[in-house]
């Protein structure tokens, strides 16, 4: 299985460019507009694709990607029609494709069932918001013999302890949530960022993305000048529920151009 995910990461090291990584939720609307979407994204400028799972106890979500959550379950979408749908799109994406959400859905699938069918289907990694490394032992050694990726969080509050088991069992990239709380826009990017992230990359080799609450293409520049790559997922879910049809693209596809733009500006 190619590793898009570290030649993602290498290309974007050789160009010293920061990784912009969207995040939708798979479904929302439906998952035709979701199977529309992401070669958009990638055209855009979107460096990796995270695709939440709609789950119906969101808890590390805000209203604004719980409401999606809550559409893309209304539309009928699955686990199994999400890997159907990446399947599907694949040929036309090449950015790496993590699937994000919640382990509930992933042990009722199965893990290695799911590892397997993932892989095949062409996903490069998986992060489960409310699965710690202490409590994945079954789904690692899954994982590492289908070739899928797993990504562990850090948050502000992580200590040495933490940082260590994570980036040990941890591998793709390391996700680094910037504020305490759940998911959704904030006013401004957390102060102690620089510190948090050369505490971390002294104790792992793996990329670091922060994300929660960045916004604006002005908040991912600011975060993408110490970050190796920066995750906006509610300003972009919140335009699916602003539009619909070709206005919904037209306000997605822009926005993700402004920040990528943005971003690379700040990283020359």
């Amino acid at each position: 299985m190619t590793d898009r995910i570290q030649q993602r990461f290498k290309q974007l090291k050789k160009n010293q460019t920061p990784a912009l990584v969207t995040f939708i939720t798979a479904g929302d609307p439906d998952l035709a507009i979701t199977t529309r979407m992401l070669p958009l994204l990638e055209q855009a400028g979107a460096d990796i694709i995270e695709l939440g799972i709609p789950f119906s106890d969101p808890m590390a979500d805000g209203p604004t990607i719980q409401r999606a959550s809550e559409r893309a379950l209304a539309s009928g979408t699955t686990l199994t029609k999400i890997l159907e749908m990446v399947q599907q799109v694949r040929s036309q994406v090449s950015v790496p494709i993590i699937l994000m959400g919640y382990s509930n859905p992933i042990y009722t699938y199965g893990w290695q069932r799911f590892s397997d069918d993932a892989a095949a289907a062409g996903v490069d990694g998986l992060l489960l918001v409310d699965l710690p490394p202490e409590e994945a032992g079954e789904l690692l050694p899954a994982a590492r013999a289908a070739g899928l990726k797993i990504i562990f969080l850090l948050t502000p509050t992580s200590d040495q302890s933490r940082i260590t088991q994570v980036a040990r069992s941890g591998s793709g990239f390391l996700y680094y949530v910037t504020v305490t709380g759940v998911t959704g826009v904030r006013e401004a990017v957390a102060s102690n960022l620089t510190e948090d992230l050369a505490r971390i990359r002294s104790s792992s080799k793996l990329p670091v993305v922060a994300g929660f609450g960045i916004a604006t293409p002005q908040q991912a520049a600011q975060v993408a000048a110490t970050a190796d790559g920066v995750v906006v997922g509610s300003a972009i879910v919140k335009l699916f529920e602003q539009y619909q049809g070709e206005q919904l693209i037209t306000e997605v596809t822009q926005l993700v151009r402004s920040l990528k733009q943005c971003m690379t500006r700040t990283a020359i």
